[in-house]
């Protein structure tokens, strides 16, 4: 099963949160939901905003290829870097991936949590 390392830009958080035994086929937006971890997704995970925008510090091979359409919506995120990926189209291809996940401040997105 995958490992997926969270760490957040809000260093007043509790930094990092590992998660372990996670199954291919979960989206980083999924895998946030089951454990309680703040990521804002106003479309409800369908590529339809930049809200879910993570940062994907390693591991990106072991994730789904960035499509066109989530490559336009992370133009229109906060600070989009070249590591921006958004969390409902991060989905896990492998069992033995080792993702590190950098959650941004969302303290400065306007959305909410589903």
């Amino acid at each position: 099963m995958a490992t997926v390392k969270f760490t957040f830009e809000d260093k007043s958080l509790p930094q990092p949160l590992v998660i372990e035994n996670v199954p291919s086929g979960l989206s980083i937006l999924e895998l946030t939901e089951e454990h309680d971890i703040h990521l804002n997704h106003n479309c409800g995970g369908v590529c339809a905003c930049s809200t879910c925008h993570v940062y994907i510090l390693r591991g990106q091979e072991d994730l789904e290829e960035i499509s066109d359409k989530e490559e336009d919506f992370i133009d229109r995120a906060i600070n989009p870097r070249l590591e921006s990926r958004l969390g409902c189209q991060c989905v896990l291809l492998s069992e033995k991936a080792y993702i590190e996940v950098e959650i941004p401040d969302q303290n400065r997105i306007i959305g909410h949590e589903h």
